[in-house]
């Protein structure tokens, strides 16, 4: 291992409240491992955080590309040698990245649920019919609108805190995030949390009824293909069954041709190197899911199998 490898690094992460406290947790994992690390960050604006005036799933269609709205800037600072690596929240990256790049490990996985927040305790069971729910995730809102159809799910744009607000103000009966950022921020699952003066409650979404995204809870990172340096540095931080679990789930989701908009809820679980998945995949227009279940020993067999278990 080269002597690089203990003198400095470049972690390139965005901007919100959540990355930065993903990107010091980061920096806290390699500073363990890597006593003698000196290492920086450089934070960067992605067009995910720059078009928050239309919905997340329209952005792209918007801005005219096909990479991913919170890791193209990521991506083309580790091109030009600005960063070493990239820290993500693993479910917004693109399950097929550039040949050029590779998603190399994550750390240990966060809670995986979805949290339903509201002024109101008692989650989906206190909500009335026509209640109006936010979220920005396509995943979500077809879930939301099977098992509740009397609902009424709108778009909901900003980051953690301003989503918050916005429940807390009344712009929103109730929104969906993921509970990983959640607790990240400090906020507990088991007591209210006070926003602008207002209570607000959560309440977590079992993983078996509300099934979250591929890689949900996950902070991933990519590198350059091919840097011996900052490989030996994620070898070094990264969680091997969270990365075995993570691994499929990307895995099913790209032969599903499917991207980190797509309606799509999977979950994994791992027992004594027995790998499950279970997978719920959404018509784009709403409606019924077709389901699948799958298990083995090998991750991507197992994603291959769930996949062939739809057709």
């Amino acid at each position: 291992m080269s002597e690089e490898v203990f003198q400095k690094t470049v972690i390139g992460t965005r901007g919100s409240d959540l990355a930065l406290v993903q990107a010091a947790a980061t920096e806290r994992a390699l500073s363990l491992a890597f006593p003698d690390l000196r290492i920086t960050r450089q934070v960067i604006r992605t067009t995910g955080d720059r078009r928050t005036d239309v919905a997340l799933a329209q952005v792209a269609k918007v801005e005219g590309t096909d990479k991913g709205i919170f890791t193209k800037e990521l991506e083309e600072a580790l091109r030009a040698g600005e960063i070493d690596i990239a820290v993500h929240s693993l479910k917004d990256v693109p399950t097929v990245v550039s040949d050029e790049f590779e998603i190399a490990g994550v750390l240990s996985r966060a809670p995986i649920r979805d949290v339903l927040v509201s002024r109101q305790p008692g989650g989906l069971d206190i909500l009335p019919a026509g209640a109006v729910v936010g979220t920005s995730a396509v995943r979500r809102a077809r879930q939301l609108q099977w098992l509740r159809p009397d609902l009424k799910v709108i778009d909901l744009r900003g980051n953690v805190p301003t989503r918050l607000r916005k429940v807390a103000e009344g712009a929103y009966d109730a929104i969906l995030l993921a509970e990983a950022g959640l607790v990240r921020l400090g906020h507990r699952m088991s007591r209210p949390s006070v926003v602008f003066g207002t209570e607000v409650h959560f309440a977590p979404l079992a993983e078996d009824v509300f099934y979250p995204a591929a890689g949900q809870g996950a902070i991933g990172f990519e590198i350059r293909k091919g840097d011996k340096a900052a490989a030996a540095l994620v070898a070094g931080i990264v969680d091997v069954v969270t990365f075995t679990r993570v691994r499929a789930e990307r895995e099913f989701l790209r032969l599903l041709e499917g991207g980190c908009s797509t309606p799509v809820g999977v979950f994994t679980s791992l027992e004594y190197d027995v790998l499950t998945m279970d997978a719920r995949v959404f018509p784009d227009e709403g409606g019924t899911p077709r389901v699948a279940k799958a298990s083995g020993g090998d991750p991507l067999k197992v994603a291959r199998e769930l996949y062939d278990s739809l057709a």
